[in-house]
């Protein structure tokens, strides 16, 4: 037992696998054969693999040529494989498909015409090469195609172009398969069933049919009879098609049923009873592989699923636009609102009030206009009214005092209507920059994600829990970009669960998979859970805290968090000032912040609208900093989002960095500043984030503990512990310092 545990924990391990599978693979297709001639399928497989791996088929093959006494016969194919390791020298690590492709070609076609050479053959034979050697190529290039996106996505991608090289590479499994030579069976027929039959229950009609045209392909370029007995297989993947929603042994059941209905009716021999034999083989060899597959290991394109993508990404693009025009029409009213208390209604009214009864009013506006508005105007400017500051320009004025009455009260009007303008202005700009972040939380909802929806995943979750009494409203199984699978639960509040434990490991047994989950999330009335495959990468965090003046009391507030789509964030903030009040002002910021992320809002809206609550809970001033790192533990990048907050200091390839932002904290403004960072970051890295209770004279030595070794611990307790010595200030600040150490 413990040998086979150092087998697997071994480095070289895969790599030893991965070769001797290749050893075999030659091995075994040196003695198939298609349409008659020796197959080039062990050719093909050396053209594809990477330059080991060619020489492991190339080693193969050589062995089985020297047991089976056939190196003569066989010296096209030897040489053709030599020579494709040959080139493979020069051309890794550029195993590009069309290189593979020219490469086996190339090699073939050059070893044959060398051949033929000799032995006074080449006219004759110059053609026959030529073309084995195209369809050696090209069938060496879709498997290159196939074995790239493998390493690519974790994943067998079968649309477009990628789906044409699989269905090449399949043919021509189907038919080294068919060639071999086994008592009674056929291997290609068994494995054609299975795989017909893993088509029909797993992607209907469609895939039945797919799957079995295939495999009667397959089977003709081995041979005619042997094609014309697996003939009846796509009628059989169709019919079975339509019993996907059935359990896997009645599918079974009922594709061998069919299988032997068809064969009944086309006539039964003593060859149609061999076929039932395969037939039900691959049936049998379809029950536990039914129960184990999965279509996370394939990408079937869905056109339908990118249409539905592409027209809810246009829709909310026009509805984002809709909300910006609507804000801008909005500031556009308010400044044409603005201009209309101007100095001249002052000036008409107050006219109106007091010259409209006087006999010199034909005099004063008709004879002497210019010099009596000038003097209505100084006094519409002034703010305290006398007599020795009244206007030169109305000495001959005999209303005096009523002028300075009207245009008194009408200065109190102004002065009390720029205090609300005032107020109003700073809520118009609260709008507006609300507006704002609803115009990027719709763009952001709109954006068309790289994930595959599983409709098999997603039934068998729903029926394990309603198995178990566990009632959903709705559920979403998908795989990100990383083939990384992803179960959305979606609860009405009064049915959702208080933990998500007991859902995960439901659906963690029914899959047979290591899962994880995030706790509940609530809005309105539905709660969600996320239960998920463990990504790539993990992370090791550790925090310290204290007082100001090693009080009991801290304002800083930190958390770390996981989205349950594969990003986790550690977030820090420092409150105004010290203490209990600090610590209710930083705990909002950190609580709103991580509500909104994980309810899906996009990374620069969450600190938008986290701003705007704290700008309008209270007139009390009050704001806290932020300070957040988001770590996709899938491909270990690194984010940094800063307001106000202190720098972050990152060791990444044994160099230390600083990153600050001249943002202010939030709360303060109606808009909010926000500076966002992204950075390399790979496993073993460190990060330090600390409050303002750290002053910068800490730096070199946080620097000279982060280069002098690993332990997140030792250098988090040292910081915080060697605060105060760095503190120039004679009262001291709260003091939080945590360290993230990533790990994979």
């Amino acid at each position: 037992m413990l040998k086979i545990k150092a087998l697997m924990s071994w480095k070289y391990g895969g790599f030893a696998a991965a070769y001797a599978a290749a050893a075999a693979a030659g091995f075994f297709l040196a003695g198939t054969r298609v349409a008659g001639v020796a197959s080039f399928a062990d050719i093909s497989v050396s053209g594809a693999v990477g330059l080991p791996y060619s020489a492991a088929v190339f080693a193969g093959s050589l062995v089985r040529s020297i047991i089976s006494g056939g190196v003569g016969h066989n010296i096209v194919k030897l040489s053709s494989l030599a020579l494709i390791v040959i080139i493979k020298m020069f051309l890794e690590p550029k195993n590009d498909p069309k290189l593979c492709g020219i490469n086996t070609a190339v090699s073939v076609f050059a070893s044959g015409a060398a051949v033929s050479a000799v032995i006074g053959e080449l006219i004759y034979k110059l053609l026959f090469y030529g073309f084995y050697a195209a369809l050696a190529g090209f069938t060496a290039y879709s498997a290159a195609r196939v074995i790239t996106e493998i390493k690519r996505r974790r994943t067998v991608d079968i649309s477009g172009m990628n789906g044409f090289s699989c269905a090449v590479v399949y043919i021509m499994f189907i038919s080294s398969l068919c060639s071999v030579k086994l008592p009674t069976v056929n291997a290609g027929m068994i494995v054609s069933a299975a795989v017909t039959l893993t088509g029909a229950y797993f992607y209907r009609q469609n895939g039945g049919v797919f799957c079995g045209a295939l495999s009667v392909c397959g089977a003709f370029l081995s041979s005619a009879a042997v094609g014309t007995n697996m003939v009846l297989l796509p009628a059989a993947g169709l019919l079975t098609g339509y019993l996907y929603r059935q359990k896997n042994h009645i599918a079974a059941a009922c594709f061998v049923g069919i299988n032997f209905a068809l064969t009944v009716f086309t006539g039964m021999t003593v060859k149609g009873v061999e076929n039932m034999m395969d037939v039900l083989l691959g049936a049998v060899i379809f029950l536990p592989v039914s129960a184990f597959y999965s279509d996370k290991w394939i990408r079937t394109g869905n056109e339908n699923s990118g249409a539905l993508s592409e027209m809810i990404s246009t829709k909310m693009d026009f509805l984002s636009n809709t909300v910006s025009e609507l804000r801008s029409e909005s500031e556009r009213i308010s400044e044409m609102l603005l201009k209309s208390g101007d100095t001249d209604r002052e000036i008409s009214e107050n006219s109106d009030k007091v010259c409209s009864l006087c006999y010199r009013r034909a005099f004063c506006w008709k004879s002497d206009r210019g010099n009596t508005y000038r003097g209505f105007s100084k006094l519409a400017d002034m703010t305290e009214f006398a007599a020795e500051s009244f206007p030169a320009e109305l000495d001959e004025c005999i209303r005096k005092g009523d002028l300075i009455d009207a245009f008194t009260k009408s200065s109190r009007e102004k002065a009390a209507a720029k205090l609300m303008e005032m107020r109003f202005s700073e809520s118009r700009s609260l709008l507006h920059e609300q507006l704002r972040i609803t115009e990027d939380i719709i763009r952001s909802a709109g954006e068309r994600v790289d994930v595959s929806y599983s409709e098999t995943v997603s039934r068998s979750i729903k029926h394990k829990l309603e198995k178990f009494g566990i009632i959903t409203r709705n559920i979403i199984a998908y795989y990100n970009s990383r083939n990384r699978l992803i179960a959305e639960i979606y609860f009405d509040s009064e049915d959702a669960p208080g933990s998500g434990t007991r859902v995960c490991d439901l659906i963690a047994d029914e899959l047979q998979l290591s899962l994880d989950c995030t706790g509940p999330v609530r809005s309105g009335d539905e709660v969600r859970i996320r239960v998920y495959e463990k990504p790539r990468y993990g992370m090791e965090v550790y925090a310290a805290s204290a007082g100001a003046d090693n009080s009991g009391d801290n304002g800083d507030t930190h958390t770390v968090f996981f989205d349950g789509i594969g990003a986790v964030y550690a977030v820090l903030s420092d409150g105004m000032g010290t203490g209990c009040e600090a610590a209710s002002e930083s705990r909002m910021v950190v609580s709103l912040f991580r509500r909104l992320i994980t309810g899906g809002v996009e990374l620069e809206a969450a600190v938008k609208l986290v701003n705007s609550v704290m700008v309008t809970k209270s007139w009390e001033e009050s704001f806290a900093t932020l300070d957040a790192v988001r770590i996709d533990l899938d491909d270990c990048g690194l984010t940094v989002i800063k307001s106000g907050a202190a720098a972050t200091i990152i060791r990444h390839r044994g160099n230390v960095m600083k990153i600050t932002s001249p943002t202010f904290p939030i709360g303060i403004y109606e808009t909010s500043e926000v500076f966002v960072r992204n950075c390399e970051f790979e496993s073993g890295d460190m990060i330090i984030m600390f409050s303002d209770g750290i002053s910068e004279n800490a730096y070199p030595f946080i620097k000279e503990l982060l280069l002098g070794g690993d332990d997140i611990r030792h250098i988090v307790d040292e910081i915080s512990g060697k605060a105060q010595v760095f503190n120039p200030c004679i009262h001291s600040d709260d003091v939080t310092v945590i360290g993230v150490r990533v790990t994979g």
